[in-house]
């Protein structure tokens, strides 16, 4: 954990957050500012600063977002039609908080493909 990492102080209940998801390596919650009527961050909870940092040893962390996006999709009733998930990698993409993380958006029909 980084002292002054916004996520890591989430993480440690040092800063309020709605959870919606926590097991021993993911901490799910609503994102404040949502950009979709259902807008989760999920994050590992070992601090990791972007999806580039990532090294052999954070493998079960980047597994296991994976599986709690899917868990959440299925527990808040999105998984059937579908939903998005975005991660932005650096100052230059959007990265505002230097803690790697997912937003996963669901609850309306997203418009044209990105790619």
């Amino acid at each position: 954990m980084e002292k002054d990492c916004l996520f890591c102080k989430i993480i440690k209940g040092e800063i309020p957050s709605t959870k919606v998801y926590e097991d021993e390596f993911v901490y799910g919650f609503k994102d404040i500012n949502p950009a979709a009527p259902i807008h989760i961050l999920v994050i590992p909870k070992k601090h990791i600063d972007s999806l580039s940092c990532i090294t052999d040893e954070d493998e079960k962390y980047i597994w296991n977002i994976h599986k709690a996006m899917n868990k959440i999709a299925e527990e808040y009733g999105f998984k059937q039609n579908g939903y998005r998930v975005i991660v932005n990698c650096g100052k230059d993409s959007g990265q505002e908080v230097m803690h790697l993380h997912y937003h996963l958006l669901a609850g309306m029909k997203f418009g044209e493909k990105i790619v």
